[in-house]
Formats: structure tokens, sequence, C-alpha cells
């Protein structure tokens, strides 16, 4: 079994106009099953953000007559976009628009939509899931295509692409969130522009995503017309949600954030494991959410090479900057933000994305924290999507949002 390699170093950029050499993605520690080759990144990406690659029909397991394609543009695209460390990297991902005409005020609005949790293996990316098997988040997508927005959804740096899934990297998420929207609006045949507007939505995985890309789009992509974004169940302080998940249901989520952000910074963690957390490590890097309950209640101290928990392990200042550093609420988002969140989350505690919206407020943020008290993390997604439909319609109708950062 090959041991986590630390990342390369990227090969410098050859000009700010011209062409720049693909990053070298982070090694898997075993061998990745063979990708569509649509997914291979080329020798040299384009200088742009958001640079489309390629694309190409994006098709559908449940519509093999593919009927779809009379009412919707649906195509799979391959974008540039850029890691945390700076680096050029290609990021795969599909983009759907309604084909009947946009009756709304003004152009047709393009939603960055950010996923909740796939998982970890290439298969998992929502692109390949459409196509290869069931994507839970098609339900929320194809709600929003019937309102007439256009959607672009991101499978996220090393989901579907070569290398690992950087799980959990608030920079990584928020480039790949921002970047998809604008490989969307360069794409032809969606009738959208630099100046259509932008909403941002995302719940749990997604969430962070989106949050994040709303905290980085003034200053990453300033060009995008984001009239507001919508953001739920946010794991905005990982320590915190590391050890609420710790031996309990959702035990793969913290060895899915562990695995990607530590191979986002090049942290080989063998050392810090026994043999059944390396085993853990290997296998999370292949699986997909309903592969989750595989390692459900499983406590981190039986895999640390100390037989102490995950929570001293990210204790240790060679983790705890790089876990500190996805921490999201610390710069202020330039637009309105819904923030939605369950009282009785039972896999991202209330108090996490409370904070964040308390920190945004405290910044002069546009917020209006949602609280609801349907039971488990899956049951606060429903009321989520309803709230954020409501405040899209406000949005791109020119509508302000009004904030309760009073009651926060």
């Amino acid at each position: 079994m090959a041991r986590v390699r630390t990342l390369l170093t990227s090969l410098a950029t050859i000009a700010a106009s011209a062409v720049v050499v693909v990053a070298t993605p982070a090694h898997a520690a075993v061998d990745e099953p063979p990708r569509p080759a649509f997914y291979e990144a080329p020798a040299t990406l384009p200088a742009a953000n958001g640079a489309l690659i390629r694309s190409e029909a994006q098709t559908f397991l449940l519509d093999p007559a593919n009927a779809s394609s009379l009412h919707t543009f649906a195509k799979r695209v391959l974008y540039k976009s850029t890691n945390r460390a700076g680096r050029p990297i290609a990021v795969s991902g599909v983009v759907m628009v309604p084909k009947g005409a946009w009756i709304g005020v003004g152009s047709r609005p393009v939603i960055g939509f950010a996923a909740g949790t796939q998982g970890m293996g290439d298969r998992c990316a929502p692109s390949r899931q459409y196509s290869e098997g069931f994507e839970y988040e098609g339900i929320a997508i194809q709600g929003l295509l019937n309102r007439g927005y256009a959607v672009a959804v991101t499978d996220y740096e090393g989901l579907g692409t070569a290398g690992i899934h950087t799980y959990m990297d608030r920079v990584s998420q928020g480039h790949a969130v921002l970047d998809v929207i604008r490989a969307a609006q360069q794409l032809p045949g969606t009738g959208l522009s630099v100046n259509s507007p932008v909403g941002i939505q995302g719940y749990s995985q997604g969430g962070g995503a989106a949050a994040s890309a709303a905290e980085l789009a003034s200053t990453y992509a300033p060009e995008l017309k984001v009239k507001g974004a919508a953001v739920g169940a946010v794991p905005a302080d990982l320590k915190a949600v590391a050890t609420n998940l710790d031996g309990g249901l959702y035990s793969a989520f913290a060895f899915f954030a562990l695995r990607g952000i530590s191979s986002s910074y090049g942290v080989d963690l063998t050392p810090y494991l026994n043999a059944k957390g390396v085993q853990t490590m290997t296998q999370v890097e292949q699986d997909c959410v309903f592969d989750l309950f595989g390692h459900s209640f499983v406590k981190s101290s039986t895999l640390s090479y100390n037989g102490k928990p995950m929570s001293d392990l990210i204790a240790l200042p060679q983790f705890a900057t790089m876990i500190a550093e996805q921490r999201i609420g610390t710069t202020t988002p330039s637009m309105p933000v819904l923030v939605s969140h369950s009282a009785l989350d039972d896999v991202i505690p209330y108090s996490v994305g409370r904070s964040m919206a308390k920190s945004w407020c405290g910044k002069g943020a546009n917020v209006r924290l949602s609280t609801n008290v349907i039971p488990t993390h899956v049951g606060g997604y429903i009321p989520f999507g309803a709230e954020a439909a409501l405040f899209f319609e406000g949005r791109f109708a020119g509508l302000p949002q009004i904030s309760n950062c009073w009651a926060v």
C-alpha cells in the first residue's frame, strides 16, 4: 500500500494572458479507477479562472430516451480553476438551462449550485452520478430549473478529475463554485452572459462551499453579478463538527474531511494512524456518500497511532493551522445571505451555523438567520430548499433582504 505522497510543487505560470501548466494533483494512496476521457485535464490550461476547457452532452441514467433534452439544455463541462495553494487545476461540473423563455425580471439568472456531500471517489461526482447512478441533489436542482433559472453545478477539486477530492477545503471549494458560474456564462447555447444575475446555493458540504464562495466573490470573481447566497447547515467550524461526529452515525464525514484537507496541504497522515487507520483512510478515498454507513460508529481513537481521538490530533500544531484556515465567518460577504439551520441538526451543530451568522453580522453583512426545528441534518434540508426559492425570487426581483442581525 503506497503512502500518501506530498503535493508536488506546481510549474511556473507561462504568462498571464497565455496558457498555464496543469498543477500536479495530490496523489492517492491507492490507484484511482479509470475515469472517462472527458475528465482528464489537458497538458496546459487556459490562464483565466472559469475558462471553459471542453463540454459534451450530459446524459441521464433515469432518462435513457433523452426526453429531457426537449425542455432542458444540459452539458457536462471541464473548466479551469485555482486550488487553495493558487495552482491551476481542471474541475468538472454540469450546466443546465431551461429551454423555455425566461419570463422574470431582466435576464435569466444562473445559480452556482454547491452540492452536498457526494463522497471522495471520482465516480461520486455529480456530473457522473447523473449519468451512472442517483444524484440526490437532482430534486433541488430540478426545482430551480422549474423556476426558470440556469444551474451550474461544480464537482469540486479532485471529484471526477484526477487527484484526491479536497473535501471541505474552504478556498478550493469556493473557487470551484465561482468558476463553474464563469464557465456557464461562456458556454455556447445557454443564453447566459457576464451580465447574468447570479445566485449561490448549497447545503451541508455545499453550504460550506457556497458560504466560502460568498466570502470570496468580491475579490476572486468581482465581475459576477451576485445578488444573493442561500446557505444551509454550514460546517463553518470543522473542529466543532469533527467532535460532534466522532463515533456517531456520520463518522465518515470527519474521515472525508481529514483525508481531503490533509491532501490539500500535502500532509502525510500515515505517521498519525495505526494499521486500521491507514486502511480506513485508503477506503474512504473511493467511497461515495451512500457508502458512509460502513464507517458508522467508528471512534477516531481506534484509528490513531496513540489511541487518542481526532480532536487531539487536529490540535497538534501541524494540523491546527490548516483546520483554523477552514473557518467560515471571518470575511464579510458582499451580497445578502440567507443562513438556514435546524436547531435539531444531528450532524452540524446549530451553534456552528449561528456563530457564523453572528460573526458576519458583526462585520456589517446583510444576513438573515432562519432557524427551524425539523429533526436531523437530513430533515433540515427540506425547509432550506423552500426558503432558498423565496429568497432568490426576492433578490432577482430587486427587492432588499431585511436582515435580522439584531436577533442573532
